[in-house]
């Protein structure tokens, strides 16, 4: 019997297209990488993650050069009628360094150390003083005319204590509050007045684990009754007090509201004003002080580092000793840094969170000591150096801003083993970066990447740019070209670097071409 023949059906294999967002939730160093939401990225570094795509961190130029020594420095004097100096101290002198160019003479000199403390006073006459403290050195005051030493005899003076151990100061209440170095005393002047008699508040029988004052400030509190500012003192030992009132003289207008253990602050520089709250800096996170000092002890959550708190407790832990330590905001690009001093005057890196979204992500190449607002621009301390940030889109007008990224693994949908062969970035740029792009499968780590360099045109094009994301014939174009690249798994994360001189770069999606298998092959 004849068997008919029957042509032997050839399957093609079949290719499946998916589309993942640019990873705007920011890095993600809490969630186990299995369970991590789409959107985070596991690592996050020279990108930062606005509310609507991903873009390339914007580059430091030098501002003042040729200073010879470390500046661990940087002291702005803000005047009411508008006169904005700003001043670096660097080993032991002080420069102006308010017009870019090379250092000028040094405007103090004979000082111990750079590592100086600062706030601007207005008096009760109507002179504005930049008032500097580090503890070792006599006070000096900036009166927009000449610098003073500040003695128990200069004009102004001040009495009561050693002036050398003030080693910072704050403004309560139209009160300069002084903090006396390895004391639990605090210290407090006439009203509207920069010197004087000084008086003593002393916390010794109200810090339980001792230790000494690290830092004041004041904390502005809707308590239910209206807002009001409230006095807050920060000890070495992880204590926080709080006192309300406006005169210290007297019991009945100056009571203490309660002390809470919160956790070892970092270096004098353990607060900041941040809208209406204050932002501790502590080993184990950054606090906003109303939270703090509700959940410190029963809810790290609630503290603004916590997607990445297994990074910032490491770096604390190791680095907490080094001098360096300080938060910095940027309002125009709505940024909040974290200076972490990997090693003194030589590594730095920031962790840097979007204050409008509070996702992070991580800087590296910036290497800043310290680092100062003035009208509205953010510069940096280096080795030498002033430095102005996030100003330019090239790294010193020379070096490549290098961006770094993993995203958050991911399953397409499928529990099935799938081949990845293609990836293809959606990037907005106004010139020719170098990108690569690689995948990890099964959460492997390793770095394989393929290598493309874009070309854009002068304007969009016809089947490259998409309508609503390409903006046509302006200065960014949309870029979407694919790169083979190959791994099997069960599941991917795209890995992206992006290198690039004097170019914006925005990342807005990631599409990944694959083929699927089976839930066993």
């Amino acid at each position: 019997m004849r068997i008919p023949f029957r042509k032997k059906t050839v399957r093609s294999r079949v290719s499946y297209l998916a589309s993942q967002p640019a990873p705007t939730l920011g890095w993600n160093a809490r969630d186990q990488v299995a369970g991590m939401k789409s959107g985070y990225a596991i690592h996050l570094e020279n990108f930062f993650p606005s509310a609507t795509d991903v873009m390339l961190r914007k580059g430091k130029s030098d501002h003042v050069t040729g200073i010879g020594a470390q500046v661990e420095s940087l002291m702005a004097y803000n005047t009411p009628a508008g006169t904005q100096t700003l001043f670096a101290a660097a080993g032991t002198d002080f420069y102006n360094v308010t017009s870019a160019g090379a250092v000028g003479a040094a405007v103090v000199s004979g000082l111990t150390n750079a590592r100086w403390q600062h706030l601007n006073y207005t008096n009760s006459s109507g002179t504005s003083y930049l008032c500097c403290f580090n503890g070792t050195d006599s006070p000096r005051y900036w009166d927009n005319a000449s610098w003073i030493t500040i003695t128990g005899a200069s004009t102004p003076a001040i009495t009561g204590l050693t002036t050398s151990d003030i080693v910072s100061a704050a403004m309560h209440k139209r009160r300069m509050w002084l903090v006396q170095k390895n004391s639990l005393k605090a210290w407090y002047l006439p009203v509207d007045a920069v010197g004087g008699a000084a008086n003593a508040l002393d916390l010794s029988g109200i810090a339980k684990r001792g230790g000494y004052i690290m830092a004041i400030d004041t904390w502005t509190l809707d308590a239910g009754e209206g807002i009001d500012d409230y006095w807050v003192a920060v000890t070495s030992e992880g204590e926080v007090i709080v006192y309300g009132g406006t005169d210290p003289s007297s019991g009945s207008t100056w009571v203490i509201k309660g002390v809470w253990y919160i956790g070892e602050p970092i270096g004098r520089r353990c607060l900041m004003k941040f809208g209406g709250d204050l932002l501790l800096l502590l080993v184990n996170g950054v606090w906003p002080l109303s939270k703090a000092l509700l959940s410190a002890a029963v809810d790290p959550r609630v503290a603004i580092t916590d997607l990445i708190s297994p990074a910032m407790n490491l770096a604390a832990v190791s680095y907490k000793a080094n001098f360096g330590w300080q938060l910095a905001v940027l309002p125009s690009a709505d940024m909040l840094l974290l200076n972490v001093p990997v090693s003194e005057g030589s590594e730095q890196q920031q962790y840097v969170m979007n204050v409008l979204t509070g996702a992070w992500c991580h800087f590296t190449g910036w290497e800043g000591n310290c680092f100062e607002l003035l009208d509205g621009e953010l510069y940096m301390g280096g080795n030498g150096v002033v430095e102005k940030v996030w100003d330019t889109f090239t790294d010193n007008a020379s070096s490549n801003i290098v961006g770094n990224a993993k995203t958050a693994f991911d399953y397409f949908k499928s529990q099935s083993k799938k081949s990845f062969k293609m990836a293809r970035p959606t990037l907005m740029t106004d010139g020719t970066p170098t990108v690569e792009i690689g995948i990890n499968v099964d959460y492997d780590n390793g770095e394989n990447f393929g290598t493309l360099t874009f070309t854009p045109s002068s304007s969009a094009l016809w089947g490259v740019s998409l309508w609503g994301i390409g903006l046509w014939g302006s200065g960014l174009q949309t870029l979407r070209n694919w790169i083979g690249l190959s791994g099997i798994g069960l599941c991917a994360a795209v890995r992206l670097k992006i290198a690039s001189q004097g170019l914006e770069i925005r990342w807005q999606a990631t599409d990944v071409l694959y083929e699927p298998g089976t839930a066993l092959v």
